[in-house]
C-alpha cells in the first residue's frame, strides 16, 4: 500500500471485528504522534509564551477553578 486511497480503501473493506482492531490501533497510534509531537514544541520553546501568559494570568486573578 503506497498511497492514502489505497489505504482507505483497504479500511473500507475490513470486516467489523477487524475495522475495530484497526480502529484501537491507530487511536494509540495517533495519541504518540501526538505526544511525541507536543514533547518536541515544549523542548524547543514553542510553547514558552503561551505558558508565560497563563502564568501572568493565574498570578493576576483572571482565572477560574474548574
Amino acid at each position: 500500500m503506497s498511497t492514502v486511497e489505497e489505504i482507505e480503501r483497504a479500511v473500507a473493506n475490513l470486516p467489523p471485528e477487524q475495522l475495530a482492531a484497526f480502529r484501537s490501533w491507530f487511536v494509540a497510534f495517533d495519541a504518540e504522534a501526538w505526544d511525541r509531537e507536543f514533547e518536541e514544541d515544549v523542548h524547543a520553546g514553542r510553547l514558552d509564551e503561551l505558558a508565560d501568559e497563563a502564568l501572568r494570568d493565574l498570578d493576576e486573578g483572571r482565572c477560574t477553578d474548574l
